[in-house]
């Protein structure tokens, strides 16, 4: 009997955790914080970055520059919600975006809190509120 109550948590718990996680994909934008500098960072405390070359709901960052600023991606039905807006890309694939700039992170920042990429070429710019 103890064997079967321990299996069962443990699966009750693994489908929780997937339900969990399935939801924060679907809902990234409301992991999207504000840093006690000032910059808007994701779920994992990486910052966010907007790209000059970007038009308001439109990412020119695709291919290699995708591989380098990682789009900061939403689930095909994810909707907007008050200054956050779903961009489709290139792929059709979706991506959160702020005041209608997409969002990015930068591949080398290595820790929560780095900023790298301010700066970068003239084009790259820390994502603020």
């Amino acid at each position: 009997m103890t064997r079967f109550f321990m299996m069962t948590a443990a699966a009750t718990a693994a489908l929780s955790l997937a339900a969990c996680e399935s939801y924060a994909a679907g809902h990234a934008h409301k992991a999207v914080k504000t840093s006690a500098e000032g910059y808007l960072t994701d779920g994992h405390d990486m910052t966010l970055y907007t790209f000059d070359k970007d038009a308001a709901g439109v990412s020119n960052c695709n291919g290699g520059c995708a591989k380098a600023w990682p789009p900061l991606m939403a689930e095909a039905d994810a909707k907007a919600e008050g200054k956050y807006s779903v961009v489709t890309r290139d792929d059709g694939s979706k991506q959160w975006a702020y005041n209608g700039m997409p969002l990015y992170t930068w591949t080398k920042d290595a820790k929560a809190g780095d900023t790298t990429g301010d700066g970068f070429k003239d084009m790259w710019k820390v994502a603020k509120p």
